[in-house]
């Protein structure tokens, strides 16, 4: 391969990219969090159902959803009562469902 054809990003867009990528990774990086948004990678759920399915109490639920909004890794909906979670950016989900296949055993 000839690096001289290669084009390389400038430094500025590098930099910017991984402070991108070192955002989500934090994200990850927590147990819970990860945890959640494994499970919403499969699709949309309410906050009800996420503390049943995944055993999360409700504080620490809470806590680690309103990071994800933060960072607006989740998006929500209303409806009566219950709001519905789903990760919201495309690059988040892509990293989940590589992680999704590379670490979760065949259902």
């Amino acid at each position: 391969m000839n690096d001289s054809l290669t084009i390389h990003p400038p430094p500025h867009a590098m930099r910017q990219a991984a402070h991108h990528a070192v955002s989500a990774l934090k994200l990850l990086g927590n147990e819970d969090r990860l945890l959640l948004l494994c499970h919403l990678s499969q699709g949309e759920c309410c906050v009800s159902d996420m503390e049943v399915q995944l055993g999360i109490l409700q504080p620490t639920l809470s806590q680690q959803l309103a990071v994800l909004r933060r960072e607006n890794a989740v998006s929500t909906r209303r409806e009566g009562k219950n709001i519905f979670y789903q990760v919201a950016d495309a690059r988040l989900l892509a990293l989940l469902q590589t992680l999704y296949a590379q670490y979760c055993p065949a259902a």
